[in-house]
């Protein structure tokens, strides 16, 4: 069985590193590369970068942040918020990301997913999804909606049916967030989650509502992802990667060693 990953998020507006609750009120959290540079040292497996606003300002991504965690970060790097192109994910990649995130961009031109796989592989395209819980209908039936420019617009997207699709395009990871949960460490949405990662054939990432190692075992071992995401309880020190990993190697989920002295 492959290691479960454990992933810091990094929301990055204006050049610093942000976090709030269900996207808004938010808070600086530090500089990009040098909080990449002490995940790096603590034991992540890889680190994900966002630029939350740039689909909203229509402005292209953070290369100069991306180039300064590279020459920082020697763990992978996966970048997303503002690329729109073939081209423009060719830039992000150049500056030091290992994978590229999409999520408005792909709503508004799904075919980007295709070309960009095409031309680097599906395995650096990622596609972020945000999903928003619906009103119970009267079958019973809980949906999700997709929400795109950083949580501002929401769609006519089925959230699982819109999985299934994206990986037929091309992308080679999805990266899920619960916008109910985010910030609200109120646990991952495992039903969310189990939603997904049941249905489609590539690795799953959950984000949104980590308080605690037991949320992370509970994401894999319910929610059945790959990989577990989180921001604030590591930028605030509420928790660290080793705490998180010892939970996880302890409730029999493979994963990556720390070096000792880090938990």
């Amino acid at each position: 069985m492959l290691a479960r990953r454990v992933i810091p998020c990094l929301d990055v507006d204006k050049g610093r590193v942000v976090k709030g609750t269900k996207f808004v009120n938010l808070t600086d959290e530090g500089d990009p590369a040098e909080l990449a540079e002490r995940y790096a040292r603590e034991g992540a497996d890889e680190i994900v970068f966002l630029d939350i606003t740039a689909a909203h300002e229509r402005r292209g991504t953070m290369l100069e942040v991306v180039r300064r965690a590279a020459s920082r970060a020697f763990v992978p790097l996966t970048v997303g918020g503002g690329v729109r192109s073939v081209e423009e994910m060719r830039d992000v990649l150049r500056s030091g990301a290992d994978k590229v995130s999409f999520n408005t961009a792909a709503v508004a031109t799904p075919e980007l997913l295709t070309a960009c796989a095409a031309r680097f592989g599906s395995q650096a395209v990622v596609c972020a999804i945000d999903a928003r819980r619906l009103p119970l209908g009267d079958d019973g039936v809980q949906k999700w909606e997709v929400v795109t420019h950083g949580g501002r617009r929401a769609t006519d997207l089925d959230v699982v049916a819109w999985a299934q699709r994206v990986v037929e395009l091309g992308a080679g990871e999805l990266l899920v967030t619960s916008m109910d949960r985010d910030g609200t460490h109120s646990g991952f949405d495992t039903e969310l989650l189990a939603a997904i990662a049941t249905r489609v054939r590539v690795p799953v990432i959950a984000s949104g509502g980590a308080a605690g190692p037991d949320d992370f075992v509970a994401a894999v071992r319910d929610g059945k992802v790959d990989a577990v995401l989180a921001a604030s309880i590591f930028h605030r020190r509420l928790h660290s990667i080793a705490s998180v990993k010892q939970a996880m190697a302890l409730a029999g989920l493979p994963v990556r060693p720390i070096e000792e002295g880090l938990a």
